[in-house]
């Protein structure tokens, strides 16, 4: 039954993907955008995957709740299902909107299954690079259907390579944040699809992640998915990320020695 899941969700997001968002790369016009608050976009592409991938994912399993960003967006309430039991789905249609409505990439379609209160499986799609991870959290990470370890050699912090997202942080944590940057191999400035983000730790294009900003729908399922590679995700205090917990600041890395170093190189007194 888990394995029939796991396949079927990749198999949604693939169809969301092929039939609703990637007819409408580069194909948008100015009625199909609009902003649902300041400096953040909307497309027609979000609300329609979101239609689709929710009414799929109800009917797989039957009595469970969907907690979607553009659902969210409508009724901030829907957050409150986020420690319920039973079943709830996190949906993100289309991770890195402004990347998709200015014809940029990346941008990816994400999912996650909270059952009573603890996140459970995860999926993340990215159509143009063809990549799906997927995973469920007490049994591993599949990459296009491999599994993924994060667990192995670790490279020396002058070669540790990660994104931190440092436009929303504090002003003297971003400062702090680009002075230890210069103790790393390379610390890019992200590519606004937080999915993409978590794909590159899975892929080993890079070892680390740093966010502010934490909404549910754009970590739940990477967390998962990088925690059941063998990776840590931790706010900048050490305690363990939770996709219900109102809080800011995450540090994502492929392991326990990479996180336990990216934090003191950007984030120690």
């Amino acid at each position: 039954m888990a394995d029939t899941l796991l396949n079927d969700v990749g198999d949604l997001l693939w169809e969301a993907a092929d039939q609703v968002v990637l007819p409408l790369f580069r194909k948008l016009d100015d009625a199909d955008v609009s902003e649902k608050a300041p400096g953040e976009v909307v497309t027609v592409a979000d609300r329609r995957a979101e239609e689709l991938i929710s009414a799929r994912l109800r009917h797989l399993r039957p009595g469970s709740l969907v907690v979607g960003e553009e659902g969210v967006a409508d009724d901030p309430g829907l957050l409150r299902h986020l420690r319920d039991g039973g079943d709830v789905w996190l949906v993100d249609p289309v991770d890195g909107t402004a990347n998709f409505a200015a014809g940029r990439r990346p941008f990816a379609l994400m999912v996650a299954l909270l059952t009573d209160g603890r996140p459970t499986a995860g999926w993340i799609l990215d159509p143009l690079a063809q990549t799906l991870a997927a995973g469920w959290a007490d049994d591993g990470t599949l990459l296009n259907g491999q599994p993924v370890d994060g667990t192995g050699s670790v490279p020396s912090l002058g070669e540790l390579r990660g994104a931190a997202m440092t436009r929303f942080l504090p002003p003297e944590a971003r400062d702090r944040v680009r002075a230890g940057g210069r103790r790393l191999g390379e610390l890019l400035p992200g590519q606004h699809c937080a999915g993409r983000e978590y794909l590159d730790i899975l892929t080993g294009e890079q070892q680390f992640t740093l966010f502010w900003r934490t909404l549910p729908w754009d970590h739940a399922p990477g967390v998962l998915l990088v925690r059941a590679a063998g990776g840590v995700a931790r706010r900048f205090d050490g305690v363990d990320y939770h996709p219900a917990d109102d809080g800011r600041g995450l540090l994502v890395a492929a392991n326990e020695q990479v996180w336990a170093e990216v934090h003191e190189a950007l984030l120690g007194s």
